[in-house]
């Protein structure tokens, strides 16, 4: 069985017992997250797709830890003008287990 969920403006395909990072959330290291914005279904019965959600469905997932992703360095430079900027940046994502996926 598996789940096509939406978080942080992002859409995730999740199974049970997948890890995935995810935008941050507020929520502590152990705790359980329940995702209601589940836009398709898909098991041994066929897939469902919801318009725009699936009515009743949910994906429930443990956060593991808060982490931060690997350094993105951003560099511009302007030829011939002796100007060059260097910055980096991490991004800050939760890191989930998903437990279950409820169907309606």
């Amino acid at each position: 069985m598996f789940a096509v969920i939406r978080t942080g403006g992002k859409q995730y395909r999740v199974t049970p017992d997948a890890v995935l990072k995810v935008e941050k959330l507020d929520a502590e290291a152990g705790s359980t997250v329940t995702f209601s914005d589940v836009l398709a279904l898909g098991g041994e019965q066929g897939v469902s797709i919801g318009a725009p959600t699936v009515a009743g469905a949910s994906v429930t997932a443990t956060v593991i830890a808060q982490d931060r992703l690997a350094k993105v360095i951003i560099f511009k430079k302007r030829r011939r003008q002796n100007s060059r900027r260097k910055n980096g940046h991490r991004q800050h994502v939760t890191v989930l287990r998903v437990t279950a996926i409820n169907a309606a």
